[in-house]
């Protein structure tokens, strides 16, 4: 077990926390006496786990607001009652205090409501037995919310790397067609409420049929990948390209109006056109490409739609009158 450990409580409570789980050699271990301090510390380093004394003033709401602010890192809460009022008197409550305590405690957000009673005056044999338990009892507690927050993570980690794997082309290694129907709706809405342009290019790659039917797939894998890394190279940094498909790629264009658009469609059509693409050292291949674009108006549909097939429509045009060129709004 190799995981941080944040003990946020008054320097008596420390001390005993510290001394309680001592054989737990593997912790690193970190205290804060200053409720002030907590947050501020999340900000830059997250544990694994944040032990809180209950008796601390702001412990229930340090619980909450370490679940609303750090819900995605899993960090796991343990809230230690401590109040000698509650713990003492504990024998003389009914099932239902018990459980309205354990309840406010999850409510606010601890992951874990844990009562430790002060040992009463027993022989020394009972005192060292009671004692041992408390201990168990608390490094059970961690131990358990260390192998759930180490599981969590260890699933964010997963679902991001499926989530990557889902939206990336594994030939180009560029987004893919899901990815820009994620991106384009957003881009969408950004380019609305802050009252900027967007535009959107469509390009295909002229005959490409012909170039498989002449030198094979992997030679046509090959032209995709070499023309996805030019384009990728030499677009601006607002611009996000995407594979939509086969030889298709869009790509969207940030902040840039109707009379840049073309702009860009030009020079990115110049750059492929220009300069032969080396397949091997006895290969190169000329390379054009027909490109169509669109400028985001106000009737547009939210997801980009009309936006997207206007682009697809100038594309169309494009190859329908000679291809090599721009048709745009």
């Amino acid at each position: 077990m190799d995981a941080f450990v944040l003990v946020v409580g008054g320097d008596a409570f420390i001390a005993t926390f510290l001394k309680r789980i001592s054989d737990l050699t593997a912790l690193r271990v970190e205290a804060l006496s200053q409720m002030d301090e907590v947050m501020p510390m999340l900000d830059n380093r997250l544990p694994h786990l944040v032990i809180v004394q209950a008796s601390f003033e702001g412990s229930l709401e340090l619980c909450c607001q370490i679940k609303q602010q750090t819900q995605v890192s899993g960090i796991y809460c343990i809230l230690v009652e401590d109040r000698p009022q509650i713990t003492r008197e504990r024998t003389l409550w009914d099932r239902q205090g018990e459980m309205a305590l354990s309840c406010e405690a999850l409510e606010k957000g601890a992951d874990a409501y844990l009562q430790i009673a002060p040992v009463r005056k027993k022989s020394a044999a009972l005192v060292q037995k009671e004692m041992q338990l408390q201990n168990r009892l608390l490094v059970a507690q961690i131990q358990a919310g260390l192998r759930k927050v180490q599981n969590y993570r260890q699933l964010m980690r997963t679902n991001d790397l499926l989530s990557t794997m889902a939206l990336a082309d594994p030939l180009t290694e560029l987004n893919n067609r899901r990815a820009l129907e994620w991106e384009l709706p957003r881009q969408v809405q950004n380019a609305r409420t802050r009252l900027r342009p967007l535009s959107l290019v469509i390009l295909d790659v002229d005959f490409f049929k012909s170039i498989n039917d002449n030198y094979g797939h992997l030679v046509g894998d090959r032209v995709l990948q070499l023309l996805s890394a030019r384009l990728l190279h030499n677009l601006r940094f607002q611009d996000t390209l995407f594979r939509y498909g086969g030889e298709e790629f869009v790509v969207i264009l940030s902040n840039t109006d109707a009379q840049e658009a073309p702009m860009v469609a030009h020079r990115l059509r110049r750059l492929i056109g220009d300069q032969p693409f080396s397949i091997n050292p006895t290969t190169a291949l000329n390379i054009t490409i027909s490109l169509g674009s669109s400028t985001l108006n106000d009737a547009d549909d939210p997801k980009g739609v009309s936006l997207l097939q206007r682009a697809d429509e100038n594309l169309l045009q494009a190859k329908s009158d000679g291809r090599n060129r721009v048709v745009s709004e």
